[in-house]
């Protein structure tokens, strides 16, 4: 009789652990952020301007808080890749900025360091505005914006 029971206690034991390791499992994977798949398609859950932020490059967090892509246009153009991106100012109040671009090869390696010009860029509150760009080679494969702000003392007369 009393084998029976520690039998039954360890089964019980075991078949406890077994549960509760399976609704920790189930639960920590309900956790987790998963696209939801319909008709076969995924859609992404990706926050308002998030979606292109791979792209952008802000130094200065404050600015980076008032900015996002909000749109990629890219197409080939004599073998050239052209891009033309939508820049998008969340603040209410003008921002002086200037931006460049910084193309990259299918490695991953800058191509024509420093090569490329500041260019200046004034976004109105809340305005969208296009930033037109071309590759300077046709072994670009990839690009970063790189946008900072132009400060007071250098516009004011």
């Amino acid at each position: 009789m009393k084998k029976v029971k520690i039998m039954t206690s360890t089964t019980t034991k075991r078949s406890a652990l077994l549960i509760a390791a399976l609704t920790a499992t189930l639960l920590i994977s309900g956790c987790k952020n998963v696209p939801p798949v319909t008709s076969g398609m995924g859609s992404d859950q990706i926050a308002p301007g998030q979606k292109f932020s791979k792209h952008l490059q802000v130094h200065n967090p404050e600015l980076g808080k008032k900015l996002h892509i909000s749109d990629i246009r890219s197409r080939t153009s004599n073998e050239l890749l052209e891009i033309n991106l939508s820049l998008t100012s969340t603040y209410e109040k003008t921002l002086k900025l200037q931006y460049q671009f910084t193309w990259f090869d299918k490695d991953g390696f800058v191509i024509e360091a420093g090569k490329s010009p500041w260019q200046p860029l004034d976004l109105h509150g809340m305005q969208t505005a296009t930033v037109p760009g071309l590759a300077p080679t046709t072994q670009v494969a990839s690009f970063s914006l790189y946008v900072r702000e132009v400060p007071e003392k250098f516009f004011k007369f």
